[in-house]
């Protein structure tokens, strides 16, 4: 009998089998073909297909046809520009349909009191998602905008650290009043006064922290803005947490080196020296000339500047919390100037809260932005003594008796003086060139500013009636700056014994506005948004400082001791209350109205109410049935548009009405208002002062074709501002100045702008995106005074001889057009010295022969981006052009005299730059400096940025944790320019070069981290 045997298999190892099993076959790869279409069955060309989470891609093929490995039930990605991406699970055989992207067209756009759909637009409006990969060096939220927006210029002020920057929107629509857009913040409409250490209002949003810019351009688009639209409105939106967001901690830091990048080419030591011996010989002052000279050979601009190292560091935790979304940052900025003892350091911190509540009808939005700064300024006109100083002169004196008078520098000695005299130690030469080292180490100028931004939003839908929604923002701005000034008595631009001081302005800006705004759809065809709101603002500032100097009026005071001070203060506010509409109607997906209204009430003028109107008309033609059915067409949009906005900044607070200012005696002054014998006067006033208005129409196209792998639009405009606020001369007697800021006159802007964006290049490695975009902008006085068009004001004051000005606005011109002599030249081309055309024929040169030659505004503009992918680098570079802007080399002219007298003055030497000494000019006339040889052609080309990086994900997993993502970069910042100026620079705001702080060329090495 044979026995049984029982053989028993535990469960648990028949499980584990089965999950061998199982895994080798889920693991399994298999063969993945598919068919990528469109929702009208057209096969979609070179869309992306990725298995996820692995290298593994391709692209479809001219049928839309794809082949891959992908192991089964992983999950597939399908994209394509201007298609949703679809994920779908790996098999044997798929058929995948992308359906069109609506938020490439429904992308939400931030307009005035609200946001609408990208395609829904009927105004100029521009939106800019800063570019991450391909920015340079950024520490201001301007730096971002610089050349990427057709119609907007951005200069800045030089490579000062921390500077800030000239914004023109469709070119300046004022003469004396304010040409700055009006710049909102997370709904907080910003002033354009900035404190002592924060001109820039920009500086108080770390860059790191902003979302979007969105520009509105023309009227129809900043009527809403009425009294403050005229010169455009920079929306700019900060970054805030989503619902259901995960914790996140992000990480974005740099350190760059900056270095000058040019200087002016002056004679050096040896030159300089063989310079004064050529021009002192057979002079009777021969010997003392060149007795003076020095052994040394100082480079006295090499040792002004340095090789600067700064670094800028952000931190970023955002997710939600029991459904709280938040977002916190905290950035540090520590930017070094290439100027010596100039730096800005600046910590901001900003809390951004967004909770809903009773089901999402109320959502609040809670935002505080926080800054401190502290700025040490340098000396410039170190820049300018750099240039000039005798290049044969030691840095440092270390064989004099009264040296340490000096700080140990070399100086200028005041001729005749005393040495070591108790009552005035300090000789300077007051007329001489300063060292220009010393004016640095001798200097303590700082500031330290603070700056908060608040707004609480409260947005209601009705329950029971959600397409009505009530909107309330609260607002603050608060700002206060202080700035003090240090000079000891051994700077050689100090009196007597030095002097101490301080100066501190400080602003409270707060704003309420309240709307109302209803969403309703008819019958599938009719789409109203109406929207009704009221506004209230409130700007207060104030002034104060207070200075000692030391005037040594007896033997008895010392250094330290001063007995002279002067104090100064004041304050001022103003009001602006609003009433503001905006209706937008949509017929049948492709009719487009919109109507805006709003009326100002602001304590500017004695007539206190203004009203702007603004309509829109759009015409999407792509939703027509011809072009609808034309497959490469994407969009095809036609704007029109009418409105006008007004102006009211840039002028005092109270200019309509007199405002009594107290003398110190009873000359000029008409009152004893006091009763104490201090007699006062009114400042000049026009009770009859009221807005300025731009008029402007707007005609526009917007297009896309390929599925918008090719996007743009066309705008032309036409801008015409009335009532000019200007500073004109009166009568005598009339008023109780020559002067009063009044409204006369007017002027136009003409331009046409063309932004394009174009993806040439979309496969499974490489990703390639152009940007480009194009601005011409014609501007022209069309009034000023009574119709007389000789008439003209005079502006631009320059340093070249004393009192000149080199512009004047004028019927027929452009503004600050140059007013120039026409220079003379030789059969060889050379300028010949005292000579100018007499252009009127009457036989003697007078101030009738200044004709009008070029403008410093530039009538073209350019600006082109680009950025190339591939798997993980990516490189990319932004060029920036500017053509027909003029420039008045100031600089050269005041050194254009080369005369013996010139170089050797009053007991003290002073260098030329090499490009003046040819022409051996011997005289300083005013013929030779205002003529129109030193109004050179400024157009350049500049490349803004070159940036290279690579991306990283999943670095250091553990667990379920994926790792760490980022990405490192290195960029060049301004690294080079093209261009015929002679001077260092040729982009000078204004159009007139003297003194400017050099812009530097940065390299620039940065890590972003994703935790």
């Amino acid at each position: 009998m044979m026995k049984q045997v029982n053989i028993q298999f535990p469960m648990r190892m028949i499980g584990l089998i089965l999950g061998l099993f199982l895994s080798v076959s889920a693991f399994a790869q298999i063969d993945v073909k598919g068919h990528v279409k469109d929702a009208t069955g057209e096969p979609i060309i070179g869309a992306t297909v990725r298995v996820d989470g692995t290298q593994a891609a391709t692209v479809t093929d001219f049928d839309g046809n794809f082949v891959l490995k992908a192991e089964q039930g992983a999950n597939i990605t399908v994209s394509y520009i201007g298609y949703q991406s679809q994920t779908v699970k790996a098999a044997p055989s798929l058929v995948i349909t992308l359906q069109d992207d609506a938020a490439v067209l429904n992308e939400v756009v931030v307009i005035g009191y609200g946001a609408v759909k990208k395609s829904d637009l009927t105004g100029s409006v521009t939106a800019l998602k800063p570019d991450t990969k391909n920015k340079g060096l950024v520490v201001n939220a301007q730096d971002m905008m610089q050349g990427k927006i057709a119609g907007v210029n951005v200069t800045s002020g030089g490579g000062s650290p921390g500077g800030g920057a000239t914004i023109r929107i469709r070119g300046g629509s004022s003469l004396n009043a304010s040409n700055d857009p009006l710049i909102v913040i997370d709904g907080v409409a910003m002033d354009n006064n900035g404190v002592k250490g924060l001109s820039n209002p920009l500086s108080m949003v770390n860059p790191q922290d902003i979302e979007s810019f969105n520009v509105l351009k023309d009227a129809s688009a900043t009527a809403i803005y009425g009294s403050r639209g005229s010169n455009g409105v920079i929306i700019i939106t900060t970054k805030k947490g989503r619902k259901g967001m995960a914790p996140q901690v992000s990480y974005a830091g740099n350190v760059s080196l900056s270095a000058k990048k040019k200087t002016i080419d002056v004679m050096d030591g040896d030159e300089f020296r063989a310079f004064i011996k050529s021009a002192f010989a057979g002079k009777a002052n021969y010997d003392e000339a060149v007795g003076v000279l020095g052994d040394a050979n100082t480079d006295w601009q090499k040792q002004i500047y340095r090789t600067a190292i700064s670094h800028d560091h952000n931190v970023t935790v955002a997710g939600a919390f029991n459904n709280l979304p938040y977002r916190l940052s905290l950035g540090y900025t520590d930017q070094q100037g290439i100027l010596k003892t100039s730096d800005f350091k600046r910590y901001t911190a900003a809390l951004n809260l967004n909770p809903s509540f009773f089901k999402d009808h109320l959502t609040l939005n809670l935002n505080a932005k926080g800054m401190w700064a502290k700025t040490q300024y340098a000396d410039t006109e170190a820049i300018s003594a750099a240039v000039r100083m005798d290049p044969t002169q030691s840095i440092y004196d270390t064989t004099s008796t009264d040296a340490a008078n000096f700080g140990g520098f070399f100086q200028w000695r005041n001729p005749g003086a005393t040495l070591n005299d108790p009552s005035w130690p300090y000789t300077h030469n007051n007329l001489s060139v300063k060292n220009p080292v010393s004016l640095l180490e001798l200097n303590d100028d700082r500031a330290i500013s603070r700056s908060f931004i608040g707004n609480a939003e409260a947005d209601y839908k009705i329950h029971g009636f959600e397409d009505l929604r009530l909107h309330l923002t609260l607002g603050a701005d608060v700002s206060e700056g202080k700035q003090w000034t240090d000079k000891p008595g051994s700077n050689p631009s100090a009196i007597y014994y030095g002097s101490h001081g301080w100066d501190r302005i400080t602003k409270r800006n707060l704003s309420l506005s309240a709307y109302a705004q209803y969403y309703k759809d008819f019958a599938k065809l009719h789409h109203f948004d109406i929207m009704g709101g009221y506004e209230w603002q409130h700007f207060w500032r104030s002034q104060k400082n207070n200075y000692w100097g030391a005037y040594p009026s007896t033997n008895t005071v010392k250094p330290g001791e001063y007995n002279n001070w002067t104090m100064y203060s004041y304050k001022t506010e103003n009001y602006l209350v609003s009433f503001f509409g905006r209706m937008n109607y949509i017929f049948n997906e492709r009719y487009y109205l919109t109507a805006t209204i709003r009326d100002d009430g602001s304590s500017r003028f004695k007539d206190h109410w203004a009203l702007f109107p603004s309509v829109a008309l759009a015409y999407k033609m792509s939703e027509e049935t011809p072009l609808k059915n034309i497959s490469w067409l994407s969009d095809l949009k036609l704007r029109l548009g009418w409105g006008k906005t007004g102006q009211q900044e840039g002028i005092g607070d109270y200019n309509y009405f007199p405002v009594y200012k107290q003398n110190s005696g009873s000359e000029g002054s008409y009152y004893d208002l006091m009763g104490d014998g201090t007699f006062v006067r009114p400042n000049a006033y026009d009770p009859n002062l009221k807005w300025e208005t731009t008029t402007t129409y707007n005609a526009g196209i917007d297009f896309g074709f390929l599925q918008n792998r090719i996007s743009g639009s066309v705008d032309v405009y036409h801008r015409k501002t009335t009532d000019l606020l200007n500073t004109a001369f009166v009568p005598a007697g009339s008023n109780f100045r020559n002067q009063v800021t009044t409204n006369i006159g007017s002027l136009e802007n003409t331009g046409v702008e063309l932004a394009l964006s174009w993806k040439p290049v979309q496969t499974k490695d490489w990703y390639w995106t152009i940007d480009y975009n194009f601005t011409y902008n014609h501007n022209e006085i069309t009034e000023l005074i009574g119709g007389d068009d000789d008439y003209y004001v005079a502006t631009g004051g320059i340093s070249a001889g004393t009192g000149n000005n080199i512009q004047a606005h004028t019927v027929g011109k452009p503004a600050n057009s140059f007013h120039v002599y026409q220079q003379a030249y030789d059969v060889n081309g050379n300028p010949i010295e005292n000579q100018v055309v007499d252009r009127n024929g009457d036989g003697q040169i007078t101030e009738d022969d200044l004709y009008y030659y070029k403008s410093p505004m530039a009538p073209v503009t350019m600006g082109l981006s680009s950025r190339v992918e591939y798997k993980n680098w990516d490189f990319g570079f932004t060029l920036r052009a500017s053509i027909g802007n003029y420039v008045f080399n100031d600089l050269m002219a005041g050194q254009s005299n080369v005369s013996a007298g010139s170089v050797y003055y009053s007991g003290y030497m002073s260098n030329r730059p090499t490009y003046v000494v040819p022409f051996n000019y011997q005289t300083y006339d005013t013929r030779n400096i205002l003529s129109d040889r030193w109004v050179q052609n400024g157009s350049f080309l500049k490349c803004d940025n070159i940036t290279l990086g690579y991306s990283f994900e999943n670095l250091f997993p553990m667990g379920s944790y994926k790792g760490v993502s980022g990405r490192v970069y290195a960029s060049a910042t301004n690294v080079f320019t093209i261009t015929k100026y002679k001077g260092i620079d040729p982009e000078v705001f204004g159009g007139i070069d003297n003194n400017l702080y050099p812009r530097p060329i940065t390299f620039q090495l940065g890590l972003n981290l994703n935790f």
